[in-house]
Order: structure tokens, then C-alpha cells, then sequence
């Protein structure tokens, strides 16, 4: 039996609190322990899924081999860098850093170094997205809706979430997937957004250009009053409408003379689960091989979205000026 792969989590808040039970479970990782500056929330943790809690990320870091980051995002860089620069493989959650200029520092050392640097895009595990990466061929509208109620309050913390724009909490799974989908440089963004609850925007959308000519409109929100995770994708012979949330959705094409539906036949799955598998697969494939393999791109991913989500938070805030 190959050794698993020795784990830490580094954040055991909400997301956090999922890596651990996952990793638990995992038949091809060993949670060592998990690591967290609120130290009553790490002993709840690890007592629910019976690990170990350890003082410091230091510690934690010698006895493991790969990390999840799931502390606050203006925490990331310094986390990641830090666990980089002592050899660790990391899984962050999105967004990659705060700044486009700090991710690309993350990129640049985990690439020179032959560090795995994942970036928890976990949509791309949505068995939804992996029937969409089979159907569609030339995208020329996509609109997409990601909404949400307004995350609930943390003692001595702000609500999950809301240290950054509504951009970058929610819409970013929408431009990460879509950049992927439409594969052609950005040529235009025009985007609006306001702030309501937040000290940033709680609400935005925006309209982008490809140079292509493929057009996708986004609007994320975190103030409305259900959940709402849906995209329409139409293209020249097809159009598809999918539900993440739900995990289902209707294919409308062309069949010769006629216009035929049909409802989209999805394999049900945990993208969490699936994501984090993938990780450890590609942690294990490094330490076996020593290197990289090249389809281990998520972070230069990652940078594309936030460079795209950098623009729009960017001109939504030049024009409360």
C-alpha cells in the first residue's frame, strides 16, 4: 500500500471545517493535524473529526507534506508564501491573494520551484462544469447569476467573505469559469456595483468583451434572499441553460430541421471532495516524480481571474469618483 500523503489545514472556519472532514475521510491522504489562531474553534474542530490540534503553523508544517489554506484572504500571501518557501504544496481558497501583485509573486516562486499551488476554484469540480467543458465549442452569449443572503456575523471577525468586493467572493468562480469556457483574450469590461451592507460592493455586474466576439454578463450578489447558481450558454447550434446549485439543466440544439431538448444527464458527485482528491493525486505524482506535471495550471488560472476581477473592482470604483 503507497504511503499517504501526510496533510495539514491551516483555518478551520467554515470552509476549513470541510477540508478537514474530507481529508479525514480520504482513503489516499492522513490528516495530521490543523492549525487555526482561534484556539477554541481548533479544539472544536479537531475534536469533531478526531485530529490534532497544533500551536503553531510552523509545527504543523514539519510534519506534513502538503497544506489547505483556508485562513482570511488579506491572510493568504503571507500564509502561502511562508509554507511555500518551506516546501510545502498548498490548496488556497479562492481568491489566490488579495492583490494581482502578490499572486503573481505565489505563481512565480511555486512555478521556479516545483511547488504544487492549487487555487480552490471548486467549480470546476461541479459535475455540471464537467458537462460543460464536453458541449461547448464556440460560446457566443453567456450570462450567469451567482446569488446569496448576506453571510451571518463572527465575533471579533467580519461576516465571511466581506473583507473583499462582492467580485472577488462570489464572482470570481463565474470569470474563472468563463475565461476557461471562451479560451480568447478580455478586449472590453464595463461594470457597476454597489456597496450595502458592506464597506465594498454587496452587489455587481458587468458586461465583458472577448476579442472573439463572445460576450458574457455576470452579476453576483450577496444581499438577496435565496441562493441562485445558474448559467445560459448560447452558441451558434446549441444553447444550454445549468443549474450549479441544483445539478441539472436542459440542452437546446439544432438537429437538422428541427429543434430538439433534452434534459442534461449529470453523474452527481462531492466537487469539494473531488477537488481536494485531485490535489493529493497531483502532491503525490510530484513527490514520486519530482516535478510538476503541466496540466497542474490552476494557479496561472487563478491569476487570470483575479487580474479580470482586479479590472472590474477597479472601474466600479472609479466611478464613485
Amino acid at each position: 500500500m503507497m504511503n499517504k500523503i501526510k496533510v495539514g489545514v491551516a483555518g478551520v472556519g467554515s470552509l476549513g471545517r470541510h477540508h478537514t472532514r474530507l481529508y479525514q475521510d480520504s482513503k489516499i491522504s492522513d490528516l495530521v493535524g490543523i492549525y487555526d489562531t482561534n484556539t477554541e474553534q481548533s479544539q472544536k474542530i479537531a475534536d469533531e473529526f478526531q485530529t490534532t490540534v497544533y500551536t503553531s503553523l510552523d509545527a504543523l508544517a514539519e510534519d506534513v507534506d502538503c497544506f489547505s489554506v483556508a485562513v482570511p484572504t488579506h491572510l493568504h500571501f503571507q500564509t502561502v508564501s511562508g509554507l511555500l518557501k518551506m516546501g510545502k504544496h498548498i490548496l488556497v481558497e479562492k481568491p489566490l491573494t488579495s492583490t494581482v501583485s502578490e499572486a503573481k509573486e505565489l505563481v512565480k516562486f511555486a512555478e521556479n520551484h516545483g511547488r504544487v499551488l492549487h487555487v480552490g476554484h471548486v467549480e470546476r469540480y461541479n459535475p455540471v462544469i464537467n458537462y460543460l467543458q464536453k458541449k461547448v465549442n464556440d460560446p457566443r452569449f453567456i450570462e450567469s447569476h451567482r446569488l446569496a443572503p448576506y453571510p451571518p456575523p463572527r465575533s471579533g471577525l467580519l461576516p465571511r467573505g466581506t473583507e473583499e468586493s462582492v467580485v472577488l467572493d462570489l464572482m470570481i468562480h463565474d470569470i474563472d469559469i468563463i475565461l476557461n469556457l471562451v479560451d480568447s483574450s478580455v478586449t472590453a469590461i464595463d461594470a457597476v456595483g454597489v456597496p450595502i451592507l458592506s464597506d465594498s460592493e454587496d452587489i455587481a455586474n458587468v458586461r465583458i468583451n472577448f476579442k472573439n466576439g463572445c460576450v458574457a454578463n455576470l452579476t453576483a450578489s450577496r444581499v438577496s434572499h435565496e441562493y441562485m447558481r445558474k448559467i445560459r450558454i448560447f452558441q451558434s447550434d446549441a444553447y444550454l441553460s445549468l443549474d450549479y446549485q441544483e445539478k441539472k439543466g436542459e440542452l437546446v440544439y439544432k438537429d437538422k430541421q428541427s429543434i430538439k431538448r433534452e434534459d442534461v444527464p449529470i453523474e452527481d458527485h462531492n466537487a469539494l471532495e473531488k477537488e481536494l482528491e485531485f490535489f493529493i493525486t497531483t502532491c503525490r505524482y510530484v513527490i514520486d516524480n519530482g516535478s510538476v506535471p503541466d496540466e497542474n495550471i490552476s494557479a496561472r488560472h487563478a491569476l487570470d481571474a483575479l487580474e479580470i476581477g482586479d479590472r472590474i473592482v477597479s472601474q466600479i470604483n472609479e466611478k464613485k469618483n
